[in-house]
């Protein structure tokens, strides 16, 4: 349904952008964990991913849809570049179990963008970006991103690396003021609870607007 909608809407509208978060599964203790059904997978991979602008898999996902490992830098480009060449125009895989050079503490995502000049010339930006680990469990941290991601493409459409320095940046911001939100909720020495934990996106309105950049994305 999804799809038949997509494609109604681009022949009424060729400049509309699809964002799709191929949501599938993800890595528990270095084990990859599917928690939707296996039947979505080929319709993942088959409908719907094509008919995207833009996708926002973490690892895992990056890797189902491929059928490759990534242990490397230069393996996550290739499966980027492998994503690109089944429709979308840019592909950010959100989070990864790649060594961070800053350390254990951060976490890295990589993005990629194919874009077809006047004169018919391919070029492609790639990004990485590293972020702080945070220590609790979110709800609603991929859909907040893929929402930034599509408004800040649309404000940045051909410079990736600002589009997401925004987003990630903005991200931390409303992560940071949920935490300190959180605790000073539980009390001292009390680990926050979920309800403690939503997303203080009201609060966070001005950083998700104009993010102050705490994040910067190194060009590859």
């Amino acid at each position: 349904m999804v799809v038949d909608i997509v494609q109604e809407l681009k022949q009424q509208n060729s400049n509309l952008v699809y964002v799709c978060d191929p949501v599938m599964g993800d890595k528990w203790s270095g084990e990859g964990c599917m928690y939707v059904p296996e039947d979505l997978f080929p319709v993942y991979k088959d409908n719907v991913v094509p008919v995207a602008d833009i996708i926002t898999p973490n690892q895992f996902e990056a890797e189902l849809l491929t059928g490759r490992k990534i242990r490397s830098e230069k393996e996550a480009i290739e499966v980027m570049d492998m994503l690109h060449n089944m429709g979308p125009e840019t592909v950010v895989i959100t989070s990864s179990d790649l060594q961070a050079p800053s350390g254990n503490d951060y976490l890295i995502a990589l993005g990629s963008q194919r874009r077809t000049t006047a004169d018919g010339t391919i070029v492609t930006q790639r990004i990485r970006m590293e972020s702080p680990k945070v220590d609790a469990v979110f709800v609603g941290t991929g859909d907040l991103f893929a929402a930034m991601l599509l408004a800040w493409t649309h404000k940045h459409p051909d410079n990736l690396k600002m589009a997401c320095e925004k987003t990630v940046s903005a991200m931390q911001h409303v992560l940071q003021r949920t935490i300190k939100s959180a605790k000073a909720q539980a009390g001292e020495g009390r680990k926050p609870n979920s309800a403690q934990l939503e997303l203080r996106m009201v609060q966070s309105k001005k950083d998700i607007e104009n993010p102050e950049i705490i994040i910067t994305a190194t060009v590859l």
